[in-house]
C-alpha cells in the first residue's frame, strides 16, 4: 500500500477543505436558526460522506473529475447504503470503483 503525505496532497488544499467546512457549517447554521435537533444526525451525515469521498479518492489516486498520471482506478457511480448509529439511520452514497 502507497503512503500519502497528507500535507503535500492537493485534498488538503485550502479550497478543497473550504468547501467541506461550508457544507458541515450550512448544516449547523440552518439547525440553529430553526431550532432544529435533528441536525446533529445531518452533521454526521455530511461529516461520513466526505470521509468517505476522501477515502476513495485515495484508492483511486485522484479527486473526482481529476486527471492524474497517479490513478489506480476509476469511479462508476453511487450505490445508496444506510448506516444505522445511535443518532438514526443515515443515508449515505458510496462510490461504485471499477
Amino acid at each position: 500500500m502507497k503512503h500519502v503525505n497528507h500535507n503535500l496532497d492537493p485534498r488538503n488544499s485550502p479550497a478543497a477543505l473550504a468547501k467541506d467546512r461550508i457544507a458541515l457549517l450550512d448544516v449547523l447554521r440552518k439547525a440553529r436558526l430553526e431550532g432544529d435537533i435533528g441536525f446533529l444526525k445531518r452533521a454526521a451525515q455530511v461529516v461520513a460522506q466526505i470521509l468517505i469521498e476522501h477515502e476513495a479518492d485515495g484508492v483511486v489516486g485522484a479527486q473526482l473529475h481529476q486527471r492524474s498520471e497517479d490513478r489506480r482506478n476509476y469511479r462508476n457511480g453511487y450505490r445508496p447504503r444506510a448506516w444505522d448509529t445511535r443518532l438514526g439511520t443515515l443515508e449515505l452514497q458510496i462510490p461504485k470503483l471499477r
